[in-house]
């Protein structure tokens, strides 16, 4: 039996997409289970979607106090986990990795925003060249622990407990991973995300991300890092080349060039953060600060 669980906040229309993307995949003795923290939507959705889906009205504390309260009662061999803000494609290829001592899967975030200004067109890089070419395939074809992506990423139900204040998405294929299992990507189950269209929530948006793994070794000692400022720098530097040949024209090379002095101010922003112990809180209200990647319901 596979779990599905989408995890939505108050998006009717997006989590209703996000829901039939899974229904039309006809995915085998799986269930979809939408959790939410508003009534109104539960309602909307029962009307929309009647039996085929299970409903659970979140608490409002976050997408990690409410996988823990949902791990609880869960019975299935493998859990997968997406948004209700996201839809996807494929996610048989996620669960056809799960053979020979895999443990947890990671799914390809794939960017919906257009190429043609630089936002969008970083959305693209960053997620073709850092999350998908640097991150995961080239550390998966060589063997190497892996970070998920909260997106779209399946595992085996042996996780009952995880912390509130770190990336889901690295904390469960850390633990999977202590266990002895293999970490496995899947680029072709694709999950299609939309990402900021203003520069502001671009920042609060990465920030955020950032800020998510900082903390790991306060739970994870001996964490393999991917998502940090070094592991950044030296990710770049070892892939200068791709990243450089990614741009089409050279509107798209001056973008690439924007991007650094961004990039490193969010690194020292967070850096700052932290030395006021301003921490990550994990909470879907969060994300009602990055206007631009919600849908209009």
């Amino acid at each position: 039996m596979i779990s599905i669980i989408i995890s939505s906040y108050n998006e009717p229309n997006a989590t209703k997409k996000a829901i039939q993307s899974i229904l039309d995949q006809n995915i085998k003795d799986s269930e979809i289970i939408i959790s939410d923290p508003f009534p109104e939507v539960i309602e909307l959705l029962k009307k929309t979607f009647k039996d085929k889906i299970k409903y659970d009205l979140d608490f409002g504390e976050g997408k990690s106090a409410s996988l823990n309260r949902l791990l609880k009662n869960i019975k299935s061999n493998i859990i997968i986990s997406t948004d209700g803000d996201v839809y996807t494609e494929n996610i048989q290829e996620l669960l056809n990795k799960f053979k020979n001592n895999v443990g947890c899967v990671s799914g390809r975030p794939v960017s919906i925003n257009k190429r043609n200004n630089m936002l969008g067109y970083w959305s693209h890089l960053l997620f073709d060249i850092g999350a998908h070419k640097i991150s995961r395939k080239k550390n998966y074809e060589k063997g190497k622990f892996i970070e998920c992506s909260g997106y779209l990423f399946g595992f085996k139900n042996i996780i009952k407990e995880i912390p509130l204040d770190v990336a889901e998405d690295s904390i469960i294929p850390y633990y999977i991973h202590k266990k002895g299992y293999k970490i496995a990507y899947a680029e072709n189950a694709k999950v299609y995300v939309k990402n900021p269209t203003n520069l502001k929530d671009f920042i609060k948006q990465r920030k955020r991300t950032a800020d998510a793994h900082a903390k790991l070794t306060k739970y994870a000692p001996d964490f393999p890092r991917v998502k940090s400022f070094k592991g950044e720098v030296f990710g770049g530097l070892n892939n200068l080349f791709s990243i450089f040949t990614y741009p089409k024209n050279i509107k798209e090379f001056i973008w690439t060039l924007n991007l650094f002095p961004v990039r490193l101010y969010i690194w020292l922003s967070l850096f700052f953060n932290l030395k006021k112990k301003k921490e990550y809180q994990d909470g879907w209200r969060e994300n009602l600060e990055v206007k631009s990647t919600r849908s209009e319901d």
